[in-house]
């Protein structure tokens, strides 16, 4: 006979936390939220830690080398999307490295030919104002100059103008040529009272640009999360099919953590996946696995040597594998039961495995909820699909700005190598376990994160907890019916808002 569970799972939207004493110490400026990433032993510093428990899906539709940057800069890790060819996810890693140098890669480019209507047009698909105007419009063409905001006027322009009557040429700009250190970059910038330096090489092909706003913005961002050479620090997706090729173009690009991209962890594909990782690099190389949702997956894949494990299944926004499968757990039941075989696994072997809860996150207290319950960080989708710095574009929808956001188990992603047959010859599934959608337009990332760290601080200090570790001692927490969540909104009132939206 079927095993039953006796209570049912429950969602994060189900909780809430009761208050504590908190000290006069107890102030959010005092809360450190830095947490470990991967594996260690008691009496161990971790080898790989977060400076906030927050990371970014293994996704196309959110995960590439400008979210792992903008989300390094505020403390978080990127795990770049694995759906793509070997060599192009490596070349997302080494431009996330090469980031933290201060050289820019070149990202956009336009013709001398093309007009101001496709500037604005690459503006709003990139978000870029400073444009490098090449031969070719590829972007290592030869430099024929740049154009930035102050170059055009949208008002006093016609659209059709071409960007070579716009445009500061190269005759009239200061750049620098490949090889000067960054210090020397900056020097420059600061002589000419300059925002952007182009870099080209010796046959005046573009190659970087030097923002004088990095500068700025290295002292605005003492959490920032940097490797041992003081690089941004950057995960990357991997797949159970070709890690043997994979694994090593990732590793030799220096990307600092790796995470199993799959539908289900709790598979003999996720432990020869780690077996061979093992058997190559020892425990050099930090590798994540999942998802699970109880205990016996975690000891699967703690015990197979994952380094960090992800828990949940069928809880993302655009995930639909509970409906077209029927399989899966309620997230917070999922991250209260796992979090509590953590922490028995440690007391056993001596060794702290942690865990991310994956999915599930619908409102910024969700991500304070999943660590009290015992989550060491989280992995966020929809969330971080929303900003800039998302890899989608952003478009108008009945008069609102919304950005693209698909499931890596949707056909539009094809990513059938995280479904695990066991068939190697039988990739393609004959359904789909995820969505193609639209998420509302939510600004830069910086903004939001700021905002959604300070109330993950702030209620921090509501349960008296100045740490992570703090916080799962004292948290309490209950469970709320229904008309608690009524009751816990807006009610019986008449929005401000609503009354403008129907005059």
């Amino acid at each position: 006979m079927a095993f039953f569970y006796e209570e049912p799972s429950h969602t994060f939207s189900e909780y809430l936390l009761v208050p504590s004493y908190s000290s006069a110490e107890c102030i959010p400026s005092n809360v450190s939220l830095r947490t470990p990433l991967c594996r260690f032993r008691r009496g161990e510093e971790p080898p790989v830690s977060l400076n906030v428990p927050l990371t970014s899906a293994v996704m196309q539709s959110v995960s590439d080398d400008r979210m792992a940057v903008a989300l390094a800069r505020e403390g978080g890790l990127s795990f770049i999307f694995c759906s793509q060819p070997i060599e192009s996810e490596a070349e997302m890693v080494r431009r996330v490295k090469r980031y933290k140098a201060g050289f820019v890669a070149n990202d956009s480019s336009i013709g001398p030919d093309e007009t101001l209507a496709d500037i604005l047009a690459l503006k709003d698909r990139t978000g870029h104002t400073t444009v490098a105007v090449t031969h070719d419009g590829s972007l290592t063409g030869r430099l024929l100059g740049i154009v930035t905001s102050r170059d055009y006027r949208v008002s006093r322009m016609d659209a059709s103008a071409p960007v070579r009557d716009f445009m500061t040429p190269i005759d009239k700009i200061v750049f620098a040529r490949d090889g000067l250190t960054l210090s020397e970059a900056n020097d420059i910038l600061w002589e000419h009272k300059l925002n952007a330096l182009p870099v080209v090489d010796n046959e005046g092909n573009m190659v970087a640009f030097v923002f004088r706003k990095d500068y700025d913005m290295h002292k605005e961002n003492p959490l920032e999360l940097l490797d041992a050479q003081k690089r941004y620090a950057v995960g990357a997706g991997i797949n159970t099919r070709d890690y043997e090729d994979r694994v090593p173009a990732l590793v030799d690009a220096g990307a600092d953590v790796l995470c199993i991209d799959s539908s289900e962890g709790f598979t003999e594909w996720q432990r020869r996946t780690l077996a061979w990782i093992r058997g190559r690099y020892g425990d050099a190389v930090k590798v994540g696995g999942g998802n699970v949702v109880d205990e016996e997956g975690f000891r699967f894949l703690a015990e197979a040597g994952a380094d960090f494990v992800k828990v949940g299944i069928g809880g993302g926004s655009i995930c639909i594998t509970r409906e077209a499968k029927g399989i899966g757990r309620g997230q917070a039941t999922a991250v209260i039961e796992v979090a509590r075989a953590r922490d028995r696994y440690f007391e056993e072997t001596g060794v702290y495995v942690p865990i991310c809860s994956d999915g599930g996150i619908v409102l910024d207290y969700h991500i304070t909820l999943a660590l009290a319950m015992g989550a060491d960080f989280c992995m966020l989708g929809r969330y971080f699909a929303r900003f800039d710095e998302s890899p989608t574009n952003r478009v108008m929808v009945n008069g609102n700005y919304v950005k693209e956001y698909w499931g890596e188990g949707s056909s539009r992603a094809r990513n059938w190598q995280r479904y695990d047959s066991g068939d190697s010859a039988s990739i393609k599934l004959s359904f789909e376990e995820g969505v193609d959608s639209y998420v509302p337009y939510a600004g830069t990332l910086r903004e939001n994160v700021t905002e959604t760290l300070s109330k993950i601080r702030s209620t921090f200090c509501n349960c008296g907890a100045l740490s992570m570790a703090e916080m799962r001692r004292k948290a309490k927490l209950t469970l709320v019916s229904p008309v608690t969540l009524v009751e816990g909104g807006a009610h019986d009132v008449i929005l401000k808002e609503a009354v403008k939206r129907a005059k």
